[in-house]
């Protein structure tokens, strides 16, 4: 009889231990294990350059159509690290400027659809990049479309400079584009003093789906697809339109 009453009390002890030690040490290690969850690291955010007007989907379009390219003596240039579509342009690992490319599909461009259009090439046309007829049409689109960037830029300026710096666009210049063919373009902004303010130089081609877009300035404003000193700018121009006739274009 004894001994089952010390097991009965035994008994009663093993269950009354846990909740007491609750009682007595409410904020307990095991209390806190049990209470909050395993937090998880938290994802590493990566930073990418883009570009509203253009959606790349190949990356930097310089990886693929770059081709023989020519500098000044002891520049280098190659496609940018990263997505963004740019061309560094560098010197002693220095780099000095950089060009940029956008690519825009033909069919989100409603207004050079209307120039096309204009210039003899309806929605839907064959493209036939062989052809002179064509080509003459798709360079009368081109010209048009110049003279489209050149008003809104224009406009641009007057708004942002008033009259202390002058617009002064260039004449446009039929150019090869790779196997295209293309339209070099660009202007220059004059303080009233006379000096330069910003010089801008461009290339547009069409390919029968996307239109082709290179740019390249000295100008303070700018963000990509610039040089910081004029000098650089002006010694790299000439060298641009040859690596542009050389450009792995069309694909």
């Amino acid at each position: 009889m004894l001994r089952v009453y010390h097991l009965l009390i035994g008994l009663i002890l093993l269950i009354l231990t846990p909740i007491v030690f609750k009682f007595v040490y409410p904020n307990s290690p095991t209390d806190k294990l049990q209470t909050n969850p395993v937090r998880q690291p938290k994802p590493v955010a990566t930073l990418t350059q883009t570009n509203s007007a253009s959606k790349p989907t190949e990356g930097n379009i310089w990886k693929s159509v770059l081709g023989k390219t020519a500098t000044p003596p002891g520049w280098k240039v190659e496609p940018c690290e990263g997505n963004a579509p740019l061309l560094c342009v560098s010197s002693q690992g220095k780099v000095l400027g950089t060009v940029e490319m956008q690519v825009y599909p033909l069919a989100n461009q409603p207004n050079f659809q209307k120039m096309l259009v204009a210039a003899g090439i309806p929605p839907g046309a064959k493209v036939d990049l062989q052809s002179p007829n064509y080509q003459t049409q798709v360079l009368t689109a081109l010209n048009a479309w110049v003279a489209d960037h050149y008003a809104v830029l224009s406009k641009d300026r007057q708004t942002a400079y008033g009259d202390r710096i002058s617009f002064s666009p260039q004449p446009p210049q039929q150019v090869p584009f790779g196997m295209l063919h293309g339209i070099r373009y660009g202007f220059t902004g004059v303080q009233q003093g006379g000096k330069v303010y910003e010089e801008n130089l461009g290339y547009v081609a069409f390919d029968g789906a996307s239109l082709y877009v290179i740019q390249t300035a000295f100008d303070p404003a700018a963000k990509t697809g610039k040089f910081e000193k004029a000098e650089n700018f002006e010694s790299f121009e000439s060298y641009l339109s040859a690596i542009v006739a050389d450009l792995r274009l069309p694909k």
